[in-house]
């Protein structure tokens, strides 16, 4: 997938949450997240070590659907607020919106 195509399905999604009352600074954040956990995902491929444990990480969350999903998600911002390292800091404010 190119850069640009994902630039489209971002901004496509937005319009869909937009729809259903996601405010677009909360829509920033989470996207922000995910995109955090896909490059920390493309990181590991290419066989550089990364701080995101294994059952939080991209592929853990790609696993599930749904509901699922959703609570994998939540455990997932919650655990990375707590880890006493530097991803705590960036998900600490996660995990208090969430």
């Amino acid at each position: 997938m190119s850069a640009t195509e994902i630039v489209n399905n971002v901004w496509n999604y937005t319009h869909v949450l937009r729809d259903d009352g996601v405010g677009y600074r909360d829509y920033v954040e989470q996207i922000t997240y995910l995109i955090f956990l896909k490059m920390a995902d493309e990181f590991e491929k290419a066989g550089q070590m990364t701080k995101v444990p294994k059952r939080y990480n991209w592929a853990r969350l790609v696993k599930e659907d749904g509901g699922d999903l959703e609570n994998q998600y939540r455990h997932t911002l919650e655990a990375l607020d707590k880890l006493g390292n530097s991803l705590d800091t960036i998900f600490r404010k996660a995990q208090k919106q969430n």
